[in-house]
């Protein structure tokens, strides 16, 4: 059998936060993406209370955060809002952020980012982090960035952190 795709190879896949409570909100570190068409940010939440949580990706010049801005237009969103009944992502308002209901749910939120729309690249801006916004501590959040398609399959795709 002809081995076809492997996600390992023409992706790369990243941890942005690890899971953990989002009372004061946290910001990711910054990773660049100059080696991917597109990048998706997965967002995964426990909310355990209802107290909303604000997702941002973030827009920077290095991976120390310099600059740090939103991104320049708005970016296609999916969500799932209660990951325990549904197993759909429903398609959102295209936004720059996005901002979880109040409800008590399990939820997946996913940005699809198109650097060269999405980002001011032209100015250097080519890393992406994401925060979240001050909530509770009951409410934990998770997030994984995921470049693809890449630029160049290879076994070992470049580092994205510098």
């Amino acid at each position: 059998m002809a081995r076809q795709h492997r996600l390992w190879e023409e992706s790369k896949i990243i941890q942005l936060l690890a899971p953990a409570a989002d009372a004061g909100g946290r910001t990711s570190g910054y990773f660049k993406l100059m080696d991917a068409h597109k990048a998706y940010i997965i967002a995964s939440i426990n909310q355990g209370n209802a107290a909303t949580i604000a997702l941002t990706p973030l827009q920077a010049t290095n991976n120390a955060g310099a600059n740090s801005k939103g991104l320049t237009i708005n970016c296609p969103i999916v969500a799932d809002t209660n990951t325990g009944s549904l197993d759909a992502l429903v398609p959102q308002a295209a936004a720059q952020s996005f901002t979880t209901d109040a409800g008590v749910n399990n939820k997946v939120v996913v940005f699809e980012i198109e650097p060269d729309e999405c980002m001011d690249i032209n100015n250097g801006f080519a890393w992406l982090a994401l925060q979240t916004g001050a909530s509770n501590a009951a409410n934990i959040t998770s997030a994984m960035l995921v470049l693809w398609p890449l630029r160049y399959q290879m076994q070992t795709p470049n580092t994205a952190m510098s």
